[in-house]
C-alpha cells in the first residue's frame, strides 16, 4: 500500500492551508484516497500531485473553474493537446488584456504625478481633482 498522508502533512508538503484543501474538496477538485476508521482523511501521492497541479495552475492565473476543466482534460482519454492549448491561449489573451489595462493605468498615474507640484496647497491638486471627477470613475452621483 502506498504511503498515506494526513491532511495536515499534505498541506505542509504542498504549502497550503488545511482549510484550502477542504475547500478544494467541496469543489470536487480534490478528495482523500481513503479514510481512517476515525474518519481522518488520508491522501496518496497522486492527490499531492493533483494539489500541486492546482497551485501551479493558479500561479499561471487560471481560475478554479478553469482548473477543474484542465483537470478533467488531464484524465480524459479523448482529450488532446489542442484542447489544453486552446485554454492556455484564452488565458494568455486575458493576461495580455490585463497587461494593456495596467499599462494604461500606469501612464495615467504617471501623468497625474507629473502634473502635481510638491509644496502647493491641495486645493487644486490634479490627483485629488482627478479622483473627484465623476466622468473618469464612470459613476454618477445620485
Amino acid at each position: 500500500m502506498a504511503a498515506q498522508l494526513t491532511i495536515g502533512r499534505l498541506a505542509r508538503i504542498v504549502g497550503v492551508n488545511v482549510q484550502t484543501i477542504r475547500y478544494y474538496e467541496r469543489l470536487n477538485l480534490l478528495g482523500p484516497s481513503a479514510r481512517k476508521p476515525s474518519g481522518y482523511r488520508l491522501y496518496s501521492h497522486e492527490e499531492e500531485r493533483r494539489l500541486q497541479f492546482i497551485k501551479n495552475a493558479q500561479a499561471l492565473g487560471f481560475t478554479l473553474r478553469e482548473i477543474a476543466e484542465l483537470l478533467a482534460l488531464r484524465v480524459a482519454s479523448t482529450a488532446c493537446r489542442g484542447d489544453v492549448q486552446k485554454r492556455a491561449q484564452a488565458k494568455l489573451a486575458q493576461v495580455e488584456s490585463k497587461v494593456d489595462d495596467l499599462q494604461a493605468l500606469a501612464r495615467a498615474l504617471k501623468n497625474l504625478i507629473r502634473a502635481c507640484r510638491v509644496g502647493q496647497p491641495t486645493g487644486h491638486c490634479p490627483i485629488l481633482m482627478s479622483l473627484d471627477e465623476e466622468t473618469r470613475a464612470g459613476t454618477k452621483k445620485e
